[in-house]
């Protein structure tokens, strides 16, 4: 039988347990489905489909829709299925064998995947104690590695910590400095007090990144985009499969930016159910750390962490186990569920430490 590549045979993959619990809180979805009127809105829309006829190759509509949203043209937005294509195609675009990627870990596992998975080498360097980017360790590998590409993700999946301004700029200038493009991974932009979206500019080397999977509630849908310079967008759609983006998803996507008010609704909720569950959190023996997401790290003080989650899942709760993640040896990520989900949670999690 014919072998895959080397570097490929040697991979673990990234996955997430998907059991079969009452409580799923692993994967960071959103607890609530889309508005009633957008599900009405695209079950009438699946009769308009031309099944016969390839989609729209250029998103044009999706992309003139997203655009609006952020103040752009289409031209400076691409479209790809779910976040995780569109930053497969910024590596196979800009990265490649003999370039290099940067990342500072503890971050979101796919960024050094997927460039792996392109042939990219991966540079990484640490996050500070309190998982903050770290200016001095960020311009040690730039100015060590030159990488092609370089990320941040905020908020950071999977500590929640958010990068100000400040720290987004200083890291953006030293990557421009070594000609590489920063790519700021915002999958849950919508939770934070800022966004790099307003960065963006078509001479400037930063494109950011953005799904609906999360906020906007269409896991299932699988839809995610990016930000950037024209000039990049341009180059990305040379590398993108021809046709890859199907037609009821472009639909799917110009109908959920109908409703922006009820997506912001949704997340104001998530961050005040947020509190409550950091709140009761606290009250346990665990370690919490601050999140700008919807979902909160946490480590158990008094038990190694693999065993509760295996005693959660034994109670029908799923959360993640970060344990193998670099520097997260006994963490675990909860999603911000329901109330009714996120009490099962906590009932379950305090009979377990106490």
């Amino acid at each position: 039988m014919i072998r895959p590549r080397d570097d490929v045979a040697l991979m673990e993959g990234y996955h997430s347990p998907q059991l079969d619990v009452t409580v799923r809180l692993n994967t960071n979805e959103s607890p609530e489905a889309p508005p009633p009127q957008w599900v009405g809105e695209l079950a009438r829309a699946v009769e308009t489909v031309d099944w016969h006829r390839y989609p729209d190759r250029a998103a044009t509509e999706l992309r003139t829709a997203i655009g609006g949203l952020h103040g752009v043209g289409p031209e400076q937005v691409f479209v790809a299925n779910g976040s995780n294509e569109v930053l497969q195609t910024v590596l196979l675009t800009y990265g490649g064998p003999g370039r290099t990627a940067a990342v500072w870990e503890p971050t979101y596992a796919l960024h050094s995947h997927i460039a792996r998975l392109a042939g990219t080498a991966v540079a990484e360097g640490e996050r500070a104690a309190d998982f903050s980017v770290d200016l001095d360790e960020v311009r040690r590998v730039v100015s060590l590695t030159e990488p092609s590409v370089a990320f941040l993700c905020s908020p950071n999946n999977p500590t929640g910590v958010v990068d100000d301004e400040a720290t987004v700029r200083a890291t953006l200038e030293m990557v421009q400095a070594v000609d590489g493009l920063l790519v700021v991974d915002e999958a849950y932009g919508q939770f934070a007090p800022w966004s790099a979206l307003g960065l963006v500019a078509d001479d400037v080397p930063l494109v950011v990144s953005r799904t609906f999977s999360k906020t906007w509630s269409m896991a299932a849908a699988r839809l995610g985009y990016l930000v950037g310079p024209a000039e990049v967008v341009a180059e990305l759609e040379k590398v993108v499969l021809p046709y890859h983006l199907d037609a009821l998803k472009q639909i799917a996507g110009c109908l959920a930016l109908d409703h922006v008010g009820a997506m912001d609704e949704r997340v104001a909720r998530l961050v005040e159910e947020r509190g409550r569950l950091v709140a009761r959190l606290t009250d346990l023996p665990v370690e919490v750390w601050p999140s700008g997401a919807n979902f909160v790290l946490f480590r158990p003080t008094a038990a190694d962490g693999a065993e509760v989650w295996q005693q959660l899942v034994d109670r029908s709760v799923l959360v993640r186990n970060c344990s193998s993640w670099p520097r997260l040896e006994g963490c675990l990520r909860v999603t911000i569920g329901t109330p009714t989900e996120d009490d099962a949670f906590l009932d379950a999690l305090e009979e377990i430490l106490t």
